[in-house]
């Protein structure tokens, strides 16, 4: 950790924060962007499948619930940026040092694990949507040349590829501070295709009427047991837990915020306006798109072929999906990678093959960064060809994410650093509100487990097509 400007004998300037570190010029704004970039994600594009398995008053309900959860302990964790006290305390640069100087070192090393394990698992969830999306862009063009019964089918590897070999080049942004600008594009095309999705839904409603929908979903019937029913609810929570996860970047994202005005509060507004603005497209999505398609909604209604035409709106649609995860990848990457990288230069400081920083075109290149990231992507593109599978996928995410990086760490950190006495009131509705999390996240865990391996066992690895 950073020694401050005092303890190392400077004094602050105007061009270095109080910690010695280069000055930070982030804003709420920038903030709210990180957000949109990170919230906004392949998630949304699973809601409406989300609404037919839950119904309308069920899927309402989870939707303003994990709306509100997330929210109260994204406002708890901004507190624990800087400790014990969290406008003039010592920073915590991540996530992870913010659990070590609040609840110790055990508890870090779980967070760790916890922490860079889901970070890893999304990266290879992007990787697939994303491959999905390029893939459908293909389809679309065919079926509008060649009719909507035409055999369109393509291998989503090549796309894969792709992907990769553009991720490897952005991986070379050296770290957070310089991905504003991913950022702000990333959040535009998130958008952009809500808008669309939400748009084509009104559409299909105007023409078609409403689908056949229910206040409890899918019904049961001959075609679809009560226990299917089970599975898909529980993994439905998943996705929907999935699609609110981004607590485990926050603190690196307040660490980008100017000093003044407290970075806790910069956040505080940040985390409110980029929730809600993601909540208000999450539900319009989700309500739209059930009315849309009813029961049969698809797992992903912009790549599923719910909506034909207009074909160029549906390209226009992908497209920004990809732009957008292109850069959800790299906000969601960069706290690992700094990980590796910071770990590696104290491991090793007289290695020059890792600190050794040279300039090549005006970038700043290290061996060490462009080697350890380029295999990074490489090896979670091939796990994304053998495990291609969208929504079981998500939903196994959301459910690992959602209760030990979303809801544990962040009251337990908060409890920690306000000294909340032990069986007080509010320290027992904490605790209650954290007992009944982790019971959502382990049934949506559940559901999804149990639709992956049924996938698993009618799948090739590699062969996967769209």
């Amino acid at each position: 950790m950073s020694l401050s400007m005092a303890e190392s004998g400077y004094l602050p300037s105007e061009k270095f924060d109080d910690d010695g570190r280069i000055k930070r010029t982030g804003n709420w704004k920038s903030a709210t962007a990180h957000i949109i970039t990170a919230v906004i994600g392949s998630g949304v594009l699973s809601l409406a499948w989300c609404f037919a398995q839950l119904g309308w008053i069920a899927g309402s309900i989870t939707l303003a619930l994990f709306s509100v959860i997330t929210m109260f302990n994204s406002i708890l964790l901004t507190d624990c940026y800087r400790s014990p006290d969290p406008v003039t305390g010592t920073r915590n640069y991540t996530y992870m040092d913010a659990v070590k100087a609040n609840l110790g070192a055990l508890q870090y090393k779980v967070c760790g694990i916890a922490q860079y394990g889901v970070l890893a698992g999304i990266t290879i969830g992007y990787t697939t949507t994303t491959a999905i999306s390029m893939a459908a862009i293909n389809k679309s063009n065919c079926f509008h040349k060649h009719g909507h019964n035409a055999d369109c089918r393509v291998k989503n590897s090549m796309f894969m590829v792709i992907f990769a070999v553009i991720q490897i080049i952005l991986s070379q942004v050296p770290n957070f501070h310089k991905l504003s600008p991913i950022s702000i594009v990333a959040a535009i095309m998130s958008f952009s295709y809500s808008l669309i999705g939400i748009g084509l839904s009104v559409a299909k409603i105007a023409e078609d009427g409403i689908g056949k929908t229910s206040l409890t979903g899918m019904p049961v019937g001959p075609n679809f047991s009560g226990m299917e029913k089970m599975w898909r609810t529980f993994s439905a929570l998943g996705d929907v837990a999935f699609a609110y996860s981004f607590c485990f970047v926050l603190i690196e994202i307040q660490d980008t915020l100017k000093s003044s005005p407290p970075e806790n509060k910069q956040m505080k507004k940040a985390t409110i306006t980029g929730i809600t603005a993601s909540t208000v497209f999450y539900m319009m999505c989700g309500v739209l798109g059930y009315a849309a398609f009813g029961n049969d909604a698809p797992g992903n209604f912009l790549t599923g072929f719910g909506f034909y035409d207009p074909f160029w709106l549906v390209d226009i649609a992908n497209i920004c999906i990809v732009v957008h995860l292109l850069g959800a990848y790299q906000v969601l990457a960069q706290p690992l990678f700094g990980f590796v990288e910071t770990y590696s230069k104290q491991k090793w400081p007289q290695n020059k093959l890792i600190t050794k920083e040279f300039s090549l075109c005006g970038y700043d290149i290290n061996m060490f960064r462009f080697a350890w990231r380029s295999t990074y992507v490489i090896v979670t593109t091939i796990i994304a060809m053998i495990f291609p599978f969208f929504n079981d996928f998500v939903g196994l995410l959301g459910a690992c994410t959602f209760w030990p990086l979303s809801v544990y760490f962040p009251i337990e950190m908060y409890i920690a650093q306000t000294r909340i006495r032990k069986y007080s009131f509010t320290w027992n509705w904490m605790q209650i509100l954290s007992l009944a999390c982790l019971i959502v996240s382990l049934l949506a865990a559940i559901g999804s487990t149990h639709g992956l391996i049924t996938s698993v066992q009618s799948f090739k690895p590699f062969q996967s097509e769209s």
